[in-house]
């Protein structure tokens, strides 16, 4: 498959300012904060401080887009939980495992979201097309109730909820098996990989998904037509 460097290329010049500052406040601002700051603060307080950089980023980029839908309550739950993580005391890998556990809750809520039919892709998928003003919006709402788009959309929300919760059990090994700072380094390796690996399958089995639905629809279609042109005759 060729790569088109042209669209790589727009990518990077819109998209990579972004990622570049979200890379900065999540993974070096953190590292730097807390390497900095152990020898005067301590572990546990040098983590509370290397965690502010990411907590402020969620809640400015909530506050920024304004915007309610499951995606956002997913967040705000997020920040919610991460704050509550700070409480209690203990020391600093216990601060670590409850920050972590995080993911875990998230990865759960996923989980629960198919068992009360309410999968979470789904919802995901809606928000964005309602902020685009996409004109698939209403072809996508009435696939609802079809056998095989909710299984598409129950497999993907499953999918996902396993993926966070695999994400937690690697993430807690690595939090009783490395020092902090090596913890600090791996930890944003861990979660963006796991992200990017979900979203990409996402996106491989969605369009594999869409053209298996469209086949269905046109062998329904073409049936229909044959059936009413042997009435016909």
């Amino acid at each position: 498959m060729a790569v088109d460097f042209a669209k790589v290329r727009d990518f990077i010049r819109q998209r990579g300012p972004g990622m570049a500052l979200e890379l900065t406040v999540n993974f070096v601002l953190p590292f730097l904060i807390y390497d900095l700051g152990k020898a005067r603060l301590g572990d546990v307080h040098a983590l509370m401080a290397s965690s502010i950089p990411p907590i402020a980023w969620s809640i400015i980029e909530f506050a920024r887009k304004r915007r309610v839908d499951a995606l956002s309550m997913i967040v705000l739950a997020g920040i919610a939980l991460s704050l509550l993580a700070f409480l209690g005391g203990g020391g600093a890998r216990f601060l670590q495992l409850r920050e972590k556990l995080v993911t875990g809750l998230i990865g759960l809520g996923f989980i629960g979201s198919v068992l009360i039919r309410r999968p979470l892709i789904y919802e995901f998928a809606r928000a964005t097309m309602i902020r685009q003003k996409s004109s698939e919006l209403a072809l996508f709402e009435s696939r609802r109730n079809d056998p095989g788009f909710k299984r598409a959309m129950n497999l993907m929300t499953l999918v996902w909820g396993c993926g966070l919760l695999a994400d937690t059990a690697a993430g807690c090994a690595l939090v009783m098996t490395l020092s902090i700072r090596d913890y600090l380094l791996v930890s944003p390796i861990l979660g963006y990989g796991t992200t990017g690996a979900l979203a990409l399958w996402t996106f491989w089995y969605a369009r594999r998904a869409r053209r298996r639905g469209e086949a269905r629809l046109a062998e329904a279609r073409a049936a229909t037509e044959a059936a009413a042109g042997s009435e016909a005759t």
